[in-house]
């Protein structure tokens, strides 16, 4: 690898944690003269800002936060970048997401930009996963399982279309690392429910 091709990935990955940290949740509730970070769950995602401000201004942070995903994979792939460095630019925008440089480190959980980094490297199961998640979430209203479900029927679709095991077991990582960030955040989500009581 060159110094060219060497400082090429690193830019892409770093662009791509700076794309994640763009902070579309805190950005919709500042226009509405809300910190979406000490209201509801304190939580920087569509969710709280549908319960906090309403289901536009949510759906808006959603496709956002989704495009954030979608983007940083595609330059990636656009440049023709190996996997393992397509990988890191999806790990970076979500890791920007949920961490973001713009927002003092105190960002979401990364759903809909985990969502958008898998759309591009596996389209078709995370198309299904995408269906079945909204589907179960407008029979249930229950977020966390309509994704767990939907997400794992697009592993388990995945598996059988014989993607590459590494694509695979990242897919399985950035999947997992949802419920993780949650744990982190649960102090701070409680502080946030406390004070907006």
């Amino acid at each position: 690898m060159s110094t060219m091709e060497g400082t090429l990935r690193t830019l892409c990955v770093v662009m791509a944690y700076l794309l994640g940290s763009i902070p579309s949740a805190v950005i919709a509730g500042r226009r509405h003269g809300v910190d979406i970070r000490a209201v509801g769950d304190g939580n920087m995602g569509a969710r709280n800002v549908t319960r906090m401000i309403g289901p536009g201004p949510g759906t808006v942070v959603a496709v956002c936060d989704f495009l954030k995903g979608v983007v940083a994979v595609s330059v990636a792939v656009l440049l023709q970048l190996p996997r393992s460095w397509t990988l890191a630019a999806a790990w970076a925008a979500i890791l920007g997401h949920d961490f973001p440089v713009f927002a003092q480190l105190r960002g979401g959980q990364g759903l809909a930009t985990t969502f958008g980094c898998l759309f591009v490297l596996m389209p078709l199961e995370t198309s299904v996963a995408l269906g079945l998640f909204g589907a179960l979430y407008l029979m249930t209203r229950n977020p966390d399982v309509s994704a767990g479900i939907g997400l794992g029927c697009g592993l388990l679709l995945a598996w059988w279309s014989d993607r590459p095991a590494a694509l695979l077991a990242h897919a399985v990582c950035l999947l997992l690392f949802i419920p993780l960030k949650k744990m982190l955040d649960r102090r701070r989500r409680a502080a946030a429910q406390t004070g907006s009581c």
